[in-house]
């Protein structure tokens, strides 16, 4: 499956799992992610629970429901790798803009990761 065209592609629901380093899970809703060049996985993220999850522990799950009926979409288990603040890079990867931040101050932060397993929305293998 070509993940960029799939996810520029697709809409539907994204959520993402995140755990601190004691193992306390959160989930959050997300948008879909950006598949870049190399193949890696990005997020835009703000300074919350899950980003700061990330900084404790840099394994997540995102899983992707698509829009209609029944259960299409995908699970994807993630491992950060880098996170980047250049406003050039944020705002080429932003697909709407949001004015909630009335301090003027953005800490969004463009968050790199490395697909490590894919698995399909229902069933699973064993592995």
């Amino acid at each position: 499956m070509d993940l960029k065209t799939y996810f520029e592609g697709t809409k539907g629901i994204g959520i993402l799992a995140t755990a601190d380093a004691d193992g306390n899970v959160d989930s959050a809703l997300y948008a879909r992610p950006h598949i870049m060049e190399d193949g890696l996985f990005v997020l835009l993220m703000r300074e919350r629970l899950s980003y700061s999850n990330l900084q404790a522990n840099p394994k997540a799950a995102y899983l992707f429901l698509e829009d209609g009926t029944g259960y299409k979409g995908a699970r994807f288990f993630l491992k950060k790798l880098r996170e980047d603040t250049d406003p050039e890079l944020i705002g080429s990867l932003r697909r709407r803009v949001y004015h909630e931040d009335i301090s003027g101050e953005d800490d969004t932060h463009a968050v790199f990761f490395e697909i490590t397993r894919q698995l399909p929305l229902v069933g699973s293998r064993k592995k």
